[in-house]
């Protein structure tokens, strides 16, 4: 059995080397291809191309790779349909993978997407792509398979592989040991793996810590970076910044950053999941590049209020977050500070994400596994 998977990012690539794992102890004849990262690599699938080449994010920046990308569009289906596959799963990457999962279907292809796009949020237009291009769409949050299915797009809500792999109680000393973290509260700053995140949060985030520092004496602030273009970018802010307080870099380890953390200053995206998931309190920040943001307000292309993700799966502000203008360094200190000051709110966090951990615990891997082959016809 044939099964070519095609990731996009770092998380993506994760996701697909649990799913081959799952896979295999299911299916242990299966062979595996397609546009891998270093995790599905060593989880035994053949890299035809690089996930990374496929982590491009913003309208704006997609226009800018817009050429690259086509030319690896061409080439996947090109030999995706010179050698079909059993199945296709394509991994999150909608606009790349959005593309190539119809032609694969009308070819006689089965295809699975791994990842709802968040068509109930942004370019609901989508949907209609997604009855054409998908025989099933594995969902990795419980409100998204009902929102498709009542829009005629099969769907399965598997949970999500992170409340699997972080345990339901964090060790915070533990990882303030590990960590080599002092006595006294600390601070996480996580401004983003991109270097288009770190470039427009570095600054608002260190401003926010020099607030917090004046205010808390003896607070300590480390910093996970994703990587060292990430890390040169966020060091050259720090050594600008005239007022910032000392901050401990280390590389990656963000996890660990967030167990050891009191409170967490961080960019929307995946990792606010991963802070819930942990239990710590946060403030959620983001800034769009000038045009992106642009073009989402002038084409009406956000459709929901909020846009952390736990926020999203409580249907309310259940942490602050800050887009745009708004995210200032007094701004983001001053919602902080007002969640380390009550113990009352921290208790009432803590309970909700708990909550939330217990509802993506499904053992996403297995689940999206056996829909796989069930998709492909081998269960």
């Amino acid at each position: 059995m044939r099964i070519v998977i095609v990731a996009g990012e770092a998380s993506g690539d994760q996701l697909g080397a649990g799913l081959i794992g799952a896979l295999r102890r299911l299916c242990p004849e299966a062979r595996f291809a397609g546009v891998a990262g270093p995790a599905m690599q060593a989880a035994g699938c053949e890299a035809w191309f690089a996930a990374g080449e496929l982590a491009v994010m913003g309208l704006a920046e997609v226009l800018r790779h817009l050429p690259r990308l086509l030319r690896l569009r061409r080439a996947l289906l090109r030999r995706l349909l010179a050698e079909p596959p059993d199945v296709y799963v394509g991994i999150d990457a909608p606009d790349f993978n959005l593309r190539i999962e119809p032609v694969l279907r009308r070819a006689g292809i089965r295809t699975v997407h791994y990842v709802s796009p968040s068509v109930w949020a942004w370019r609901p237009g989508r949907v209609r792509l997604l009855r054409e291009a998908c025989d099933r769409v594995l969902c990795l949050l419980p409100f998204e398979a009902p929102f498709l299915g009542a829009a005629g797009v099969p769907a399965s809500f598997v949970g999500h592989p992170l409340a699997d792999q972080i345990p339901m109680e964090s060790d915070r000393e533990a990882a303030r040991r590990a960590l080599g973290l002092g006595a006294g509260p600390v601070v996480g700053l996580l401004p983003g793996s991109r270097l288009g995140e770190v470039t427009r949060l570095g600054t608002p985030f260190l401003d926010a810590a020099a607030i917090l520092a004046r205010d808390w004496p003896g607070m300590q602030f480390i910093a996970p970076m994703a990587g060292a273009e990430v890390r040169a970018a966020f060091e050259a802010g720090l050594a600008r910044h005239a007022g910032a307080p000392p901050v401990k870099l280390v590389d990656g380890r963000a996890r660990e950053v967030m167990a050891a953390s009191d409170g967490l200053l961080l960019a929307s995206g995946t990792a606010t999941l991963e802070a819930a998931l942990v239990g710590r309190p946060m403030v959620v920040a983001y800034r769009f590049s000038p045009l992106t943001y642009w073009l989402a307000r002038t084409l009406r292309l956000v459709k929901v209020k909020h846009f952390a993700l736990p926020n999203l799966l409580a249907g309310e502000a259940l942490v602050p977050e800050l887009l745009q203008a708004q995210v200032t360094g007094p701004r983001l200190a001053e919602e902080l500070a007002a969640i380390l000051r009550s113990p009352q709110r921290q208790a009432a966090l803590a309970a909700r994400f708990a909550a939330q951990h217990r509802e993506l615990r499904r053992d996403a891997s297995a689940l999206a596994a056996r829909a796989t082959l069930e998709v492909a016809g081998r269960r």
